[in-house]
């Protein structure tokens, strides 16, 4: 494959599709290779040729994350770090120890304060009610709350943790990324094996909002050290993953529009003064006509790459803005693609709107569908190897878990 010499290396935290998507994205536009530091030696961007795997088995440790991360850019002291968290664990700890990281660093994120707010999903519907956008009915619950209470909307509801970074420190049998519950027994039961688990902060309950996953929305925003939105990237989600702890992550999208939306987005992130990239999931409700905020990414979602594939790189807007002095002007609009992760058969399957199906098979007949992981080039034996195992693994997962 073809590099070329750059004065940045992008340092990705992580090791799922969300670092390789932003290494293809960094290859594509500036011909570089990214180093991605992750956990375990697993995942999409080991064994790949545009990025280098160094395997930190501490890297989400707070004591050592600082030391890793600047050792790391030590070995650079020439080039500029561009550092970039593929998950929200990671978020967290450059929010934490931003202060401390070495001048070679580059790190394109809010501070602690705010982040906070916008992480922890009870703060941030409070920030929705103030700025007036919409999200689900909300029942915010306390360990100290017991199970004494009542529900002000009925069943099934959805519980989820307000604190996701904490939650999926706790792990038991059983977990879940979201529920979904039928019943008061069920929701007893989850609250329940949760707080039993050692999870002590709040828990969030919602009402269900019906529809299936072609309700959904993504919305990817980039926005500039001054605070100013330059990007806004809005995807129709067709089918996300219904494995336990893969629940709501995307699984088919296809770029679209709407102005309304995103410009309400737009001020709100605005207004905020926010900085970096951000990502939204949104479901549309057929009750009321509007859109529902499920939550905000203080980071570019897994999915990330739809936004690229649309004609709008990720990477040259922050590397624009950061390296080289000259980001894209504004733009909330993209070239229809359809972005999967599962195979086309799985994916046709199992949308059940027959004009969705009808719109992937068009895409499909014109060639503008794309998997972010299959990049020519890079097909290593090992990776290649893994990809197969991966993509085929789908058809398994949808007719269990569907």
């Amino acid at each position: 494959m073809e590099f070329r010499s750059q004065n940045f290396i992008p340092a990705l935290l992580g090791s799922d599709i969300n670092t390789y998507s932003v290494a293809r994205a960094f290859h594509e536009a500036y011909g570089v290779k990214s180093a991605v530091l992750g956990k375990a030696s697993s995942g999409p961007s080991h064994f790949s040729k545009i990025a280098d795997f160094y395997m930190e088995p501490e890297i989400d440790n707070e004591k050592l994350f600082l030391t890793i991360i600047n050792s790391f850019a030590s070995k650079h002291p020439e080039k500029k770090i561009i550092l970039l968290a593929c998950g929200d664990s990671y978020v967290e700890l450059i929010g934490k120890h931003k202060k401390g990281l070495r001048d070679n660093i580059i790190a394109p994120y809010i501070d602690e304060e705010m982040m906070a707010k916008l992480m922890k999903k009870e703060t941030f519907y409070k920030l929705c009610d103030q700025y007036n956008l919409p999200h689900p009915a909300t029942l915010v619950h306390k360990k100290s709350d017991g199970l004494s209470f009542n529900l002000p909307f009925p069943f099934p509801v959805i519980v989820k943790p307000s604190n996701g970074v904490n939650y999926w420190k706790h792990h038991f049998d059983g977990q879940k990324k979201v529920y979904k519950l039928n019943d008061r027994s069920e929701l007893e039961k989850v609250l329940t094996e949760i707080y039993l688990a050692g999870y002590d902060d709040s828990l969030i309950i919602q009402e269900f909002i019906p529809g299936d996953d072609s309700k959904m929305r993504v919305l990817t925003c980039y926005s500039d050290k001054n605070g100013k939105v330059r990007l806004s990237a809005l995807g129709h989600v067709l089918l996300e993953e219904h494995t336990p702890k893969g629940l709501g992550n995307h699984a088919v999208i296809i770029n679209e529009n709407d102005s309304e939306l995103e410009e309400k987005i737009r001020r709100f992130l605005e207004d905020m003064h926010f900085v970096g990239f951000s990502n939204m999931d949104i479901k549309y409700d057929e009750r009321d006509g509007k859109f529902k905020i499920f939550e905000l990414n203080v980071r570019q979602g897994r999915s990330n790459y739809y936004v690229t594939a649309g004609g709008h790189n990720i990477a040259e807007y922050v590397a624009g803005e950061y390296i080289f002095g000259k980001i894209p002007d504004f733009t909330d609009k993209a070239r229809e693609k359809l972005w999967l992760v599962i195979p086309f058969r799985v994916a046709y399957k199992h949308v059940r709107d027959l004009a969705l199906r009808q719109k992937m098979k068009e895409l499909s007949a014109k060639g503008q569908i794309i998997n972010p992981l299959f990049y020519k080039g890079d097909y290593s034996f090992r990776r290649t190897l893994y990809l197969v195992r991966s993509y085929l693994s789908h058809f398994w997962k949808y007719y269990k878990y569907f």
